[in-house]
């Protein structure tokens, strides 16, 4: 088995980028063993009694794997500031100002599933820093279009911990094996299907839709194969990480579009939307706002939203208006 050192040094990563995998490797596990723990005393469910700048409620949990991420990135010398879906502000790590990247990242996705048992992940998308070594972080170290991103990943918590990231190179995905607490690769260069059978969408806000998504479900609904059967079906989980992780290995397409309560969409551009799209479009399928090419777009906020579809080719085509 290829251990996830061995292959980021056979894949020419540098060993600063390597470093900032070896602290999401030993945050995840710590987060990995917390999750684990459910159930059996671990001080894991709930909400903390807090909330982000997102007015949304913090999670126990939330908080707990913000920590960890935060603790490791500082140590491990390379990463000069992170934002985080639970700061208010981007952090700037004095002992590491001449770190060569920043991260962004959201410690954990899905947090309103951890009390039902329902996957959850940690998602997360590195840059190089723009700002010269040494100086003190700015907003453009943090604010750079998707397009940027020298790599992205994700983390899902689930029937096994699995580790799924692009350095630029294909998506490659590894397993973490719980006796060695390290991970192996389990899949190199993963693929979207180019076309698939799922669509990802929560149908509850149908009546907010705009007129061609409320056409394009529909569509899923009533389309037909060659055996006459429904060639789609709908399976929406609410974790990002569980339905793209989903598509990714099946086909399919996800999307959370803007509606009445949330005009602007409700993920998160620069730790939810750009990551996923860097590793849809390593994988073959590529992520939109509904109008242009997610990567393309420059934020000019941390904390940005925006609406997002994200999945198989064909499926994204019929989705962005070519039924």
């Amino acid at each position: 088995m290829t251990s996830l050192s061995s292959f980021l040094n056979s894949e020419n990563v540098s060993p600063n980028l390597a470093s900032i995998f070896e602290a999401i490797h030993k945050a995840s596990v710590t987060v990995q063993n917390e999750v684990s723990r459910a159930g059996l005393g671990a001080d894991i469910f709930g909400a903390k009694g807090s909330e982000n700048i997102q007015g949304e409620q913090q999670q126990k949990l939330d908080v707990y794997a913000d920590e960890c991420f935060i603790r490791e990135f500082r140590l491990c010398g390379s990463v000069a500031g992170m934002a985080s879906e639970e700061q208010d502000h981007a952090l700037q790590f004095d002992e590491s100002l001449t770190g060569e990247y920043v991260v962004m990242i959201d410690p954990l996705d899905g947090s309103s599933n951890i009390d039902v048992n329902v996957a959850i992940g940690t998602i997360f998308a590195i840059y190089k820093r723009l700002t010269p070594a040494g100086e003190n972080l700015s907003d453009k170290d943090f604010l750079q279009a998707g397009i940027h991103q020298v790599a992205s990943g994700y983390v899902t918590y689930s029937v096994s911990t699995q580790l799924v990231f692009s350095t630029g190179n294909g998506t490659h995905m590894f397993t973490l094996n719980p006796e060695d607490r390290d991970y192996y690769l389990y899949k190199k260069s993963v693929s979207f299907p180019e076309d698939g059978k799922v669509y990802s969408i929560n149908e509850v806000n149908l009546d907010d839709f705009n007129p061609e998504l409320k056409a394009y479900a529909q569509h899923c609904k009533d389309k037909r194969g060659e055996n006459g059967k429904r060639k789609y079906t709908g399976r929406y989980i609410g974790s990002l990480v569980a339905d793209f992780h989903r598509n990714l290995l099946k086909g399919g397409i996800y999307v959370y579009p803007a509606t009445t309560d949330s005009p602007k969409g409700k993920l998160r551009l620069l730790y939810e939307c750009n990551p996923m799209s860097f590793l849809a479009k390593n994988a073959g399928g590529r992520g939109s706002d509904g109008l242009q090419d997610i990567l393309e777009i420059k934020p000019t906020e941390l904390h940005q939203r925006c609406p997002f579809y994200v999945g198989s080719p064909i499926m994204m085509d019929e989705a962005l208006g070519n039924l």
